[in-house]
C-alpha cells in the first residue's frame, strides 16, 4: 500500500510540474561576455529573413508569423532602450528564428504497482522554437543568443499573434541591456 502512495505522489508530482512547464515559457540564453561590454548598440538592422524557396520557406517558415515575430522584435528593441532602425549602417545586426522539429526521448525508469522497476518506451514531443540573435556588426561576432519553446502548430492569426508576443517578452527578460552612446 506505501508503495502504490508513493507512485501516485511521484506520478502526481511529474504532471504538476509539466503542467508547471505548460504555463510558463523557459528562456535560454547566452551572452558573449568578452565582447557585450565593448559594443555600442544605438541602431540595429536585420541580419536576414527567409525568402524565396529555401528550405527554411518550405519546411518551416510562415511568412505571416516571420512578420509578426519581427515586428515584436523590433517593439522590443525600440521600447526597451533608444535602440532604432537603423537607416543603412547599423551598430548591430538582429537574426531570429521561428519552427518547430520533434523531439525523442529513449525513456527513463519508472515505478509501477505491481510491475516492478522498469523502462518505458521512446517518448516524442513537438517542440516550438523561437529565438532571436543580436551581433556586432562591424565584426559579423554574435553577442547574445536566446532561445524559447513556444509551439505555433495548428493556431494562426490572432492566437499566433499572442504566442509570439508571449515568446519574444520572455526572452527579451534575458536581454543583456546593451551599452548605448548618449
Amino acid at each position: 500500500m506505501v508503495k502504490h502512495l508513493v507512485s501516485v505522489a511521484v506520478v502526481a508530482s511529474l504532471v504538476a510540474c509539466a503542467l508547471a512547464a505548460c504555463t510558463s515559457l523557459q528562456v535560454k540564453s547566452d551572452v558573449n561576455t568578452a565582447l557585450i561590454g565593448s559594443v555600442h548598440c544605438n541602431t540595429y538592422a536585420w541580419a536576414g529573413s527567409f525568402q524565396g524557396n529555401s528550405p527554411a520557406r518550405s519546411s518551416i517558415a510562415n511568412p505571416l508569423n516571420e512578420s509578426r515575430l519581427r515586428s515584436a522584435i523590433a517593439a522590443h528593441l525600440t521600447n526597451g532602450g533608444p535602440i532604432q532602425p537603423g537607416p543603412g549602417y547599423a551598430d548591430c545586426l538582429v537574426g531570429y528564428g521561428i519552427g518547430s522539429r520533434y523531439v525523442v526521448y529513449g525513456g527513463g525508469p519508472y515505478w509501477g504497482y505491481g510491475w516492478g522497476y522498469g523502462w518505458p518506451g521512446p517518448y516524442a514531443y513537438r517542440e516550438g522554437i523561437i529565438a532571436v540573435d543580436l551581433y556586432d556588426a562591424r565584426s559579423g561576432q554574435p553577442l547574445w543568443h536566446a532561445t524559447v519553446d513556444q509551439d505555433l502548430h495548428g493556431v494562426s492569426g490572432t492566437e499566433a499573434q499572442k504566442r509570439i508576443d508571449e515568446a519574444v517578452a520572455a526572452i527579451f527578460t534575458k536581454y543583456p541591456g546593451l551599452t548605448t552612446r548618449g
